[in-house]
């Protein structure tokens, strides 16, 4: 079964080309890097996804059922999902208002309520997390506790936009690792959105490149070839492989060092 599939599907923002004609299946339970230069639109097909964006032409179907907004299924952690480290709320309750909503004062919570988030945060190691406060965690703790935020509801697909962002290279292989295991032990689909290959690579079992209003998807050694991605960044690409890692280098360059968001898709 697909959990995702792209049916020629085109998609303009701003008078520029997104997707253009683009056609590709993810299937059940593959966990999936999605990369591309910068404006290239990893945050766009993430959001199209989730029905926020509509599609000039073509289709994406999520579970064979068309695309719908505040699908149950799916669960999302945006890229400017970030918790102010000064918040005076502890890791238990930040997850309770994403039950009940995002509202003035502490969530009132049900014992229910309560029960799914124990749930959450065992199924990522986050227990001891529950009654700290966000402000004494560190960016891994408090990445590790939104990703417990995007198992409520038992979602069976899980969207994550660039959740390295700031963290340190040690705190980032913990990430993808707890999401690589996750994915295994649920039987969870994952689109994980990353600015660098390498920070991916070895977990994902394909990758996702995004560019000129193209897609290339496919295993890493298939993908990551200097033609298709010199079709897909607009420029002459070189791919180096040494010491177990793999570069994208244009002009003697490493395109993806300087890149941490993308601008505007």
């Amino acid at each position: 079964m697909n959990a995702i599939a792209f049916d020629h599907a085109s998609l303009t923002i701003s008078g520029k080309s997104i997707l253009t004609d683009i056609s590709f299946e993810i299937a059940e339970g593959e966990f999936v890097g999605v990369l591309g230069a910068n404006g290239a639109g990893k945050t766009t097909v993430l959001k199209a996804i989730l029905g926020l964006l509509p599609l000039d032409s073509g289709a994406i179907r999520v579970l064979e059922k068309t695309v719908t907004r505040g699908n149950p299924a799916i669960g999302y952690l945006p890229q400017s999902h970030s918790i102010q480290p000064g918040l005076q709320l502890c890791g238990r309750d930040l997850l309770l208002a994403s039950i009940r909503g995002h509202r003035w004062g502490l969530p009132i919570a049900v014992a229910a309520d309560r029960r799914e988030v124990d749930r959450c945060l065992e199924i990522v190691g986050a227990e001891h997390l529950a009654g700290r406060r966000l402000s004494d965690m560190s960016g891994g703790e408090r990445q590790r506790l939104l990703i417990a935020e995007t198992l409520i509801g038992t979602p069976r697909l899980l969207l994550l936009d660039e959740p390295l962002i700031s963290l340190d290279p040690h705190q980032q292989m913990v990430i993808v690792d707890l999401v690589r295991d996750l994915s295994h032990e649920l039987n969870l689909t994952v689109l994980f959105c990353a600015h660098e290959l390498n920070q991916v690579l070895g977990a994902i079992d394909k990758v996702l490149y995004l560019g000129h209003g193209n897609a290339a998807i496919g295993p890493v050694d298939t993908v990551v070839q200097p033609e298709t991605l010199s079709r897909l960044y607009g420029a002459s690409i070189d791919v180096v492989r040494a010491a177990g890692r793999i570069f994208i280098m244009s002009g003697g360059q490493i395109v993806e060092r300087d890149q941490h968001h993308d601008h505007v898709h």
